[in-house]
């Protein structure tokens, strides 16, 4: 009989052992359950547990200090830690990161978000021990053998199997598709594996997986096993940016009571994304400006600057030529960040991925639900197919998710799709068959029928791209890709 793998819980309120414990038993996991850190310590060494959901705010002995001691024992150095924590400030994660966790799950959580992190975390850990066997027997056959170059290309295959799986840590499901679109993006990435020193720029809406492709060029570049930072630009607060990015040292203002090593110096040798660029101050964007053309950082209150090499991936939803005609964004700062743009379509684009997408959805989640993926009816397939996706892949997920929840194990009809009810009427069968009667009207075809409207609509907008997709209701991507491409646009 195969053993089962063992959970230590670890937090100083019972009820939340209880909670934990009723999530992670019906999946089959042995649970270990302890109330403070320093218990925690005495049985990891002696279980040697496979996996570690620690409570960061702990009497005594918080969780930090607890995971910081695991690492430092050899017998528990490798036990994978999830931290749970009520509070969510990027500075708390960061620190948890840095005490040796893996993850972290924010308060009050969900039994099956309990799950699939606890699952995919095994998982990694089991590749992990895998790939150092691999290396082991890899590194002894090298001393054996005499063609150290070709020993050498093995252990790179090998070790790419760890970059693999970290991807798919964070779910590159949004990049499954056989769509044109799709697969120009995953040839993007390819390409871009030459050129690790690049900067990057991804556009597109929200919800069609900018962090995942960010994630996915870091994972498939040279630099996959240094760190990879997310920043998001939005939630640093404006007093604290300068110092979260680039630094501080110890009295450089109230409350630095020790020196921080900033963003950018954590990435070093890695990548940082940085996620909503467009929202960042302008104040900030000339010191980022600076960073990017030199390669060096001052900390907030230092007297000497300090080399990082860091590539710089950054993610908008903005229009960023409208914020430069604004004076809000600075037009240096945009081509030093797009040596290289990718352009993610929203889902309303691509959808012939629906079918594929929704099979993979359905098969992850009935596998975290323990249960067989029931089949979806035509009926409900037809009306996601002819859904236009304000939240694009994310939404999608999210429907399919409660669809399966909804369905149990019953086929998945129409009933069990909760669409927005703006976006659904676009898909109703009145609506196609009135855009249907407008598309037999018109005296020319699709393609001479968009460029007039786009031009129509470039007129009417004076030439804003931004005001021009309003108003035909569409995203401002899809005119600039139209002109990237070099595709006529009538009267131009």
């Amino acid at each position: 009989m195969i053993p089962r793998e063992k959970i230590l819980l670890v937090d100083d309120v019972p009820a939340n052992l209880s909670v934990l414990t009723a999530s992670l038993e019906p999946a089959g996991y042995e649970i270990l359950a302890v109330p403070n850190g320093a218990t925690a310590l005495k049985v990891a060494a002696r279980a040697q547990p496979s996996l570690i959901l620690l409570d960061i705010m702990m009497p005594m002995i918080d969780g930090l200090e607890t995971c910081r001691r695991l690492k430092q024992d050899e017998s528990t150095r490798d036990i994978p830690v999830i931290f749970i924590t009520a509070r969510d400030e990027t500075k708390s994660l960061v620190a948890g990161f840095q005490a040796g966790g893996v993850d972290y799950v924010i308060k009050p959580f969900h039994a099956e978000e309990i799950v699939s992190r606890v699952a995919t975390h095994l998982q990694i850990s089991r590749l992990t021990r895998e790939l150092q066997k691999k290396n082991h027997e890899l590194k002894a056959e090298m001393e054996r053998r005499s063609h150290a170059e070709t020993a050498l290309k093995n252990a790179d295959e090998k070790l790419s199997v760890l970059s693999d799986m970290e991807a798919s840590r964070w779910n590159l499901a949004g990049l499954i598709g056989s769509s044109r679109v799709v697969q120009k993006i995953i040839e993007d990435i390819h390409r871009l594996h030459q050129f690790a020193n690049t900067s990057v720029l991804i556009t597109g809406e929200s919800g069609t997986g900018k962090e995942l492709i960010a994630r996915a060029i870091h994972f498939e570049s040279p630099r996959a096993k240094a760190p990879f930072i997310p920043v998001n630009c939005v939630a640093i607060p404006g007093e604290l940016a300068e110092s979260m990015l680039f630094g501080h040292v110890k009295g450089a203002f109230t409350g630095a009571t020790a020196d921080r090593k900033g963003y950018f110096e954590l990435a070093h040798g890695g990548a940082i994304f940085l996620d909503e660029i467009g929202d960042m101050p302008v104040s900030l964007q000339v010191k980022l400006l600076r960073v990017l053309e030199d390669g060096f950082v001052t900390p907030v209150g230092a007297a000497e600057s300090i080399k990082v090499d860091v590539r710089v991936i950054a993610a908008t939803n903005a229009d960023l030529a409208s914020r430069i005609a604004a004076g809000s964004f600075r037009q240096d700062l945009y081509f030093r960040l797009a040596r290289y743009t990718v352009i993610t379509p929203p889902l309303r684009e691509r959808l012939e991925d629906v079918p594929m997408l929704v099979s993979h959805f359905l098969h992850l989640f009935a596998a975290e639900m323990g249960m067989k993926a029931p089949p979806i009816s035509s009926e409900a397939l037809a009306v996601l197919k002819g859904y236009e996706f304000p939240g694009n892949v994310r939404e999608l997920k999210n429907i399919i998710e409660r669809a399966l929840i909804d369905s149990g194990t019953e086929m998945i009809e129409r009933r069990h799709l909760h669409l927005l009810p703006s976006a659904a009427s676009a898909a109703s069968p009145a609506k196609q068959n009135a855009k249907a009667e407008f598309a037999s009207a018109l005296p020319v075809n699709l393609a001479e029928a968009e460029d007039l409207l786009i031009q129509r609509a470039l007129q009417e907008a004076d030439g804003n791209i931004a005001d021009a997709a309003r108003m035909l209701g569409v995203h401002r991507t899809r005119i600039y890709r139209k002109l990237a491409q070099g595709e006529p646009v009538a009267g131009n």
